[in-house]
């Protein structure tokens, strides 16, 4: 539950007629997963601009759960794969322009374009005008709707990335581009739950963002481990109560920590998740050398020297692990990692934090394709922006009011957000999603 009471304000009809008349920002409360409620409220819409690329997208669709139908569309997806010249973005406006204000309130469109063709600079250049249109229309578009672009080649390959981006799962991830590559997929029998047989390791469970993953993978089927600090160890008991998993306390920093975490887990992961983190803030000219070097620790030695034990012992699902002889079938394992928008453009008083998390992104660019290749392993970043915390809600009042207005959707995230983008990114149906950094932001107007 946000603590945002202008938020709330907003929603009622007083505070809907005031924020009016003063030109305020409205933004609406956005619609996310329930079990009562699993999908968006309305029909889909299916449009092309240019001649289609992807035979099966029809098909693709009609498995979302959403249908074709005349009411109110909850969500639109045009397939712009097809585009190769100046001409052909003119059909993207062409079919968008009548439609875009019919979409339901937290509603969304979804832009589905081609990898760029370095043989074909006029296709690259308007396949690359896509992403600048797409960013724009994010912008715009308001009432809780989101906007994305996806690239692509096959349908099929991308079905578990159009499921997330056309349910109320995606409710804060906006103005993103997603690459969906060739990698190995395997067939998911129960979208409801994707991960079921599968085991995951989750590290700073205790609390917060960790917590709401370790719910999220469980609720997907996952077996979870919750790992986290001895410290707070009565912490991530209790989380790991709560989604029928199993506690391990570990200081991650420790350089035994992938040894230790390795003998937890005899039967190896499917899925881990770093996501252990801390801050210590001070501008540079004011910053201990201890502040320094304790953040990256955390951050990223401790996220290179665990991923590095926990691949050489073969703990990590992949086709040439001794741990498992099924390995192609159940999808490869899956590394996701917990960057920042720190990471990406930078914070006052964060050049600490914010070098660990850009580290992060250029650890998962450099092992993605990599892992992929030798082992079916994909490696995959989230990067939160505003999201409604313990520690966002200690933040300086001014300051948390600017960081939850700053993006398109004009209010902070909650943890289910960073959580439902783990679950997708973890689930053996994304297997051609690889090297992604998906900012969980509500599209940050700064570095988005």
């Amino acid at each position: 539950m946000t603590t945002d009471r202008y938020l709330r304000f907003t929603g009622t009809p007083a505070g809907r007629f005031l924020t009016r008349r003063l030109g305020l920002p409205q933004p609406v409360a956005l619609r996310r997963w329930s079990a009562e409620r699993p999908l968006l409220d309305g029909p889909l819409l299916h449009l092309t601009a240019g001649k289609s690329e992807l035979p099966d997208l029809g098909t693709v669709l009609a498995r979302t759960g959403l249908r074709a139908g005349d009411a109110r569309p909850a969500a639109v997806v045009l397939d712009a794969t097809g585009v190769r010249d100046v001409e052909g973005l003119a059909e993207v406006h062409a079919a968008l322009h009548p439609v875009v204000r019919s979409v339901a309130e937290s509603g969304r469109v979804v832009v589905l374009g081609a990898p760029l063709d370095p043989a074909d600079h006029h296709q690259a250049a308007v396949q690359q005008g896509l992403e600048g249109f797409t960013r724009s229309l994010g912008k715009e578009v308001g009432r809780g709707r989101t906007v994305t672009l996806v690239r692509l080649t096959d349908a099929g390959a991308a079905e578990s990335t159009l499921r997330f981006l056309l349910s109320p799962r995606s409710a804060y991830v906006s103005g993103q581009v997603v690459e969906v590559g060739d990698g190995e997929v395997v067939t998911v029998e129960d979208w409801t739950r994707p991960l079921a047989g599968r085991t995951a390791l989750v590290t700073g469970a205790a609390r917060g963002i960790g917590e709401a993953i370790a719910r999220t993978l469980a609720r997907d089927g996952a077996r979870v481990v919750c790992l986290d600090v001895p410290q707070a160890e009565a912490e991530v008991r209790r989380v790991a109560e709560r989604v029928g998993g199993s506690a391990v306390t570990v200081d991650v920093t420790a350089d035994d920590a992938g040894a230790r975490i390795a003998d937890e887990v005899p039967d190896g992961l499917d899925v881990l998740v770093h996501n252990a983190g801390i801050t210590r803030d001070r501008k540079l000219a004011n910053m201990a050398a201890e502040r320094w070097s304790s953040v990256l620790d955390v951050n990223l030695a401790s996220v290179l020297r665990t991923t590095d034990v926990l691949l050489e012992r073969g703990v990590l699902r992949g086709w040439g692990s001794p741990l498992f002889e099924r390995s192609r079938e159940l999808g490869g394992g899956r590394i996701v990692v917990t960057a920042s928008m720190a990471g990406i453009a930078g914070n006052v008083g964060q050049t600490n934090y914010a070098a660990s998390k850009a580290g992060v992104i250029g650890f998962v660019r450099a092992l993605a394709p990599r892992v992929a290749a030798e082992r079916g392993v994909t490696v995959n970043a989230v990067a939160p922006g505003f999201i409604e915390t313990r520690m966002t809600a200690a933040m300086p009042a001014l300051l948390r009011e600017a960081g939850r207005r700053m993006n398109s959707l004009g209010q902070g995230g909650l943890p289910v957000d960073v959580a439902e983008t783990v679950a997708w990114l973890a689930q053996p149906g994304s297997g051609a999603v690889n090297g992604q950094v998906v900012r969980v932001c509500g599209q940050s107007l700064l570095g988005a």
